[in-house]
């Protein structure tokens, strides 16, 4: 392993580093990526809280925010990656014609080369490294990227990074748009990018000249379905968890509430005395509510908050970069919430006839990263099922199929391309190789 060294060089210097390192053959050997990933993994555990008190710094994430939603389940990902990496990269048999009797045929998982990570701040340890964790076990060289708008944790994955891991293969670049996009100007075997929209269609336009492939993690509104007949009190307290996580700042948080009118006077006052239950009469003094990422952030979701009646919540403190978790009511669907990814902690209910007009609703938008649904009817759950398209689905409980390393994420139309998590990760950092073997006597 080199000298443990945060990276300078230009982003060319990088790619043509990371490249020799790849042809040499060094990171396709089952053993270099056990290595790697297990080196990751003590760096997680032996340096956690370093970058615990980075996400405080950058997002006011308590320490058991951090460890969860961040540290713990990027080793998770680790431990369900390495006890079964062995057996992913078995070539896999194919049936071959009978005019082609005496030959056998079989398929292998084959590096790609060196391939970029570009993370976004919102959760930047565990969605800069859990892409990280895929491209090593892939035998891939890589370059990750964090986001410069969580400065602390970027500088201290930047300085622990290089620590433990192999430097000739894994290097770290920081910066702001400039050293992206001259990182975008170099040729890479895949890009994977976790962030918005219009980033997404920048890193895409820039991948095309290359014709590299890409992954995009990026986001839209997930809606949540609300039943008539269900237990409010359980189906409030799931929601407030999951939408008020990390302050709203979660790119699988339900965004907005759909149900009939008679149920959403009772959803509303169960969702205000949720929100109490989990931070408190006042939230902004609770350990366990997070921040904003930026004042420019702040004044964009402080901006969303007259788009209907306050339930509860509604206050707010720019210094603090302070919002408290806000429940809104009478939300018309053309307002301002409902405009765009609130990704804040704002949670608007929108009422609907039935499910007919649910579905109709969340069919005339762009198809969202997830959809809820709390219903205890089957008959309904199918029917979601079947007559949506989102990137994922979770019955009964928001976020938490993220946690099912054997499910694949991403999303699909609007809320991206391409997916990863346990064997979807090798997948989308490996080509699988097609090998035909014909005797020649």
């Amino acid at each position: 392993m080199s000298a443990a060294e945060t990276v300078r060089e230009a982003p060319a210097d990088v790619v043509a580093r990371l490249r020799a390192t790849f042809r040499t053959g060094r990171t396709r050997d089952l053993a270099w990526r056990t290595a790697q990933l297990t080196r990751l993994r003590a760096l997680l555990t032996e340096r956690g809280d370093e970058l615990a008190e980075a996400l405080r710094a950058d997002l006011g994430k308590s320490r058991k925010e951090a460890y969860r939603t961040e540290i713990d389940f990027t080793v998770r990902e680790i431990d369900h990656t390495l006890e079964h990496l062995e057996a992913w990269l078995e070539p896999q048999p194919a049936p071959v014609p009978a005019v082609l009797a005496g030959a056998t045929a079989h398929t292998v998982q084959d590096p790609l080369g060196v391939v970029l990570v570009i993370a976004p701040w919102n959760y930047p340890v565990q969605l800069l490294l859990a892409p990280v964790v895929g491209a090593l076990a892939g035998g891939n060289a890589v370059v990750a990227k964090p986001s410069e708008l969580a400065p602390a944790t970027s500088a201290a994955v930047a300085r622990l990074l290089p620590e433990y891991l192999d430097t000739d293969a894994v290097a770290v670049v920081e910066g702001a748009v400039p050293e992206t996009t001259a990182l975008l100007a170099e040729r890479f075997d895949h890009i994977f990018y976790t962030g918005n929209g219009t980033v997404g269609r920048i890193v895409m336009a820039a991948a095309a000249k290359h014709l590299t492939p890409v992954t995009l993690e990026l986001g839209g509104k997930s809606p949540v379905f609300v039943d008539r007949d269900t237990d409010l009190k359980t189906v409030a307290a799931r929601l407030a968890s999951g939408k008020f996580l990390n302050a709203g700042q979660t790119c699988v948080a339900p965004d907005y509430v759909l149900t009939d009118p008679e149920t959403a006077p009772a959803l509303a006052d169960a969702l205000a005395a949720a929100v109490e239950g989990l931070f408190g009469t006042d939230a902004s003094a609770s350990p366990e509510y997070g921040r904003i990422v930026n004042e420019r952030h702040f004044d964009r979701v402080v901006g969303l908050l007259d788009s209907g009646r306050t339930v509860t919540g509604g206050t707010h403190d720019r210094a603090e970069k302070y919002i408290a978790p806000t429940v809104l009511a009478d939300v018309a669907p053309d307002s301002p919430v409902m405009r765009e990814e609130i990704f804040g902690p704002v949670l608007p209910i929108i009422t609907v006839d039935g499910l007919d007009g649910a579905i109709g609703f969340i069919n005339d938008r762009d198809k969202p990263l997830a959809l809820y649904a709390f219903t205890q009817d089957p008959s309904v759950r199918e029917r979601l099922l079947t007559g949506t398209s989102s990137g994922g689905v979770g019955m009964g409980l928001p976020l938490a199929h993220l946690t099912v390393s054997d499910l694949p994420f991403g999303g699909v139309g609007e809320s991206g391309m391409g997916s990863y998590h346990g064997r979807y990760s090798l997948e989308t950092f490996s080509h699988r190789k097609a090998v035909l073997d014909v005797p020649l006597g």
